[in-house]
């Protein structure tokens, strides 16, 4: 990534310039789609893709920049057809709606696809790997973005967008890298409003310093004590160094990514736009299915609204009401292994999600079965005994950071912290 003032500069020319475009009358979503497009092409000029000092796309020269810009635009054509299918399909009846749904998703499978098997597609093409990966930066969180749009149009919770205002909302920069999926109708609610109503600047500002203080400082303290930098230093290490590695590492996850969602809605709450929350307290969860409700909330609200209500209740109508349980854990266990793909490719992503799965319908039949045995009144002082709960929220915690060992490890890496441990 470019050195951090002029990073910060560019988010400052940013802002200043949406808030213009956005005071424009005319040509608002025009020129506001316009700014956010070329403050992603500027961010991802000064991007350093080889990881060697001080090099970016722009000091590699001018064919280096000609195919990127050119892929940038490829990659904007890619997505305004995605407006076009939502705008012909959205309304209509059958199941032609679903394939402007599917289209933002089947990009990111291609994307994924296409950058994993890039080794012989590059040499081919004359582009370089990391010109592929820059280019196609955010579509994980723009494809549940998009997709989710066409429900919110068809089921008329949002007002069909114009291209302009299409392409604004997809590249908007504060949620275009990680979050959160903010809903289109959030969005453009807040857009119609942001010239009617003042900034709270002050606000904003003081979540984009807390959110920084906790990217680049608490989380960089953290990662000092996760996997790679406490146990694969080549020394002998105890138990003890692999519970403070998966702790910490579940610190890590926290602090770097709450922290940047925290930067993403302070920087957007600067041009008047609301984002929604994406973490509320995931540390004081008592159960697996509470801790979804606490991290990466827009996440789990999507996949919520597109898969679980779905399925269980299409399950119970062939099935019967007989077999409600059965339909909410299968579909609890699409919901967590689409979660497990979403977030990366590999056996580890999907063995992730099995685990989340498992912790959510074991709390299912839990509740289920307490409920059956305490009956109403002993099953509500059960839910509110202090050290019930105080007990729930350490299990959870374990869990979780369990899992997310899972997630940060690869199986060369889990072989080298073996060794570390009992070589």
């Amino acid at each position: 990534m470019t050195e951090l003032p002029i990073f910060v500069l560019l988010l400052i020319a940013y802002v200043v310039l949406a808030r213009l475009a956005l005071s424009s009358n005319r040509f608002r979503s025009g020129l506001f789609a316009s700014v956010n497009i070329a403050a992603f092409v500027s961010l991802s000029l000064l991007t350093n893709p080889t990881g060697r000092h001080d090099e970016t796309i722009l000091s590699l020269g001018a064919s280096a920049v000609i195919r990127h810009i050119s892929l940038i635009g490829f990659y904007v054509w890619l997505i305004a057809l995605g407006f076009f299918l939502l705008r012909g399909l959205s309304k209509r009846e059958g199941w032609l709606p679903w394939i402007a749904f599917f289209y933002p998703i089947s990009l990111l499978i291609g994307f994924r696809y296409f950058y994993f098997a890039s080794d012989t597609l590059m040499g081919r093409l004359g582009w370089e790997e990391w010109v592929i990966g820059i280019t196609f930066v955010g579509m994980s969180y723009m494809a549940f973005r998009l997709s989710y749009m066409v429900l919110e149009v068809r089921n008329g919770v949002a007002e069909m967008p114009r291209l302009s205002e299409y392409l604004g909302f997809a590249f908007f920069l504060p949620t275009l890298i990680v979050g959160p999926i903010n809903p289109f109708s959030v969005h453009q609610k807040s857009l119609q409003t942001s010239n009617k109503q003042p900034v709270q600047a002050g606000r904003a500002l003081l979540r984009i310093i807390v959110g920084a203080t906790k990217f680049f400082f608490l989380a960089n303290l953290a990662n000092q004590l996760t996997y790679g930098a406490i146990l694969l230093d080549g020394n002998r290490h105890s138990l003890l160094d692999l519970g403070i590695a998966v702790v910490f590492y579940y610190l890590f996850l926290f602090l770097n990514f709450s922290g940047f969602c925290d930067i993403a809605i302070g920087l957007a709450a600067l041009l008047g736009v609301r984002v929604k929350e994406n973490f509320d307290n995931p540390f004081a969860a008592r159960n697996v299915k509470e801790f979804w409700n606490r991290w990466h909330i827009t996440l789990s609200e999507y996949t919520r609204d597109v898969i679980f209500t779905p399925v269980t209740k299409g399950m119970i109508k062939t099935l019967g009401v007989r077999y409600t349980n059965l339909s909410i854990s299968v579909a609890v266990l699409f919901v967590f292994l689409v979660i497990g793909v979403w977030h990366g490719v590999g056996i580890f992503f999907v063995i992730f999600g099995l685990m989340q799965a498992l912790g959510v319908i074991s709390n299912h039949y839990y509740t289920v079965w307490l409920k059956r045995v305490l009956g109403k009144q002993r099953y509500k002082a059960y839910n509110e005994n202090r050290l019930v709960n105080a007990a729930a929220i350490a299990l959870t915690f374990i869990y979780i950071a369990a899992s997310f060992a899972v997630f940060a490890n690869s199986y060369s890496r889990f072989g080298m912290i073996r060794n570390a441990l009992f070589a």
